[in-house]
């Protein structure tokens, strides 16, 4: 990608001044710096040509490892969230995810407290963002962009989706009852499409080693797996420490899942109790 205007777009203007203060501080290439921080050098690269602007995390290092002082350090966060804020529906800092799970042939996927995106009905996916916060017009748009990340389902060589989620999800009030019916109904459907695998863990089992947040993994030919955590914000991880952590995360939470008949029985169970609502 062509490097930003700093004149015009502050995710330019951001990328040059992070650039000015590695230089200053002696980390002459990209390289040295990524090095020192811990992160791939893409991390380092994104961030000074403006593609992505760094996470806190990545920030909070650079500052420390350039020696910056607090009062510096707090104009570079401003900085960080005017760069955010120019962005479209597509925040800059989830396109690695897009990228990822695009290229991906096999998704893990966990989640303990909602339907994933990549199989939610539009309804239930406008009412997510309009309790996030989102007005009319801008869930409007985060629905538009959520359906259209679903038609690599329908891709000639769709990728396999592995999609665990704790049955607590299946009973979780969105929306509406109809919109629950209509949502659960898909899953039901999704399930049935042979490309993709919805395991249901129950509720019976009690805790399990994924309770604390959902995430997936894509898989793509040629390079490591990539991460996607969800919490505060979507966080695309690519450190293979955090990545082999999840992967033992999603592996045991799976071994307490039922296998894929006995799940979808019990997500055509929930479709029955909303429809009756």
């Amino acid at each position: 990608m062509a490097k930003r205007d700093p004149e015009t777009d502050p995710k330019g203007f951001l990328g040059d001044e992070l650039k000015r203060v590695r230089l200053a501080a002696g980390f002459s290439s990209q390289d040295a710096m990524a090095a020192r921080l811990g992160f791939d050098r893409t991390v380092i690269t994104k961030a000074e040509t403006g593609d992505r602007p760094p996470t806190d995390d990545v920030l909070a290092a650079w500052c420390a490892a350039c020696g910056l002082p607090a009062e510096l350090a707090e104009l570079f966060a401003r900085l960080v969230v005017l760069a955010r804020r120019a962005d479209g529906p597509v925040p800059t800092w989830f396109e690695d995810w897009l990228k990822a799970e695009s290229e991906a042939h096999t998704l893990r996927v966990w989640q303990p407290l909602i339907i994933p995106g990549l199989l939610q009905t539009a309804g239930y996916a406008r009412a997510l963002f309009l309790a996030a916060g989102a007005d009319d017009t801008r869930a409007d748009e985060l629905v538009a962009v959520r359906m259209e990340r679903q038609l690599i389902l329908d891709r000639a060589d769709p990728p396999h989706v592995v999609t665990v989620l704790d049955e607590s999800v299946l009973h979780k009030l969105i929306g509406s009852p109809a919109i629950m019916y209509e949502q659960v109904t898909h899953l039901v459907g999704a399930a049935e499409r042979p490309a993709i695998s919805v395991e249901i863990v129950p509720s019976s089992t009690g805790a399990n080693a994924g309770l604390s947040g959902g995430f997936q993994l894509a898989s793509c030919d040629g390079t490591p797996d990539v991460l996607n955590m969800n919490g505060v914000r979507d966080v695309t991880e690519e450190r293979g420490a955090i990545v082999r952590h999840a992967t033992r995360i999603f592996d045991r939470a799976r071994g307490d899942a039922l296998p894929r008949t006995a799940s979808r029985a019990l997500i055509m169970e929930a479709a029955e109790q909303w429809k009756t609502i």
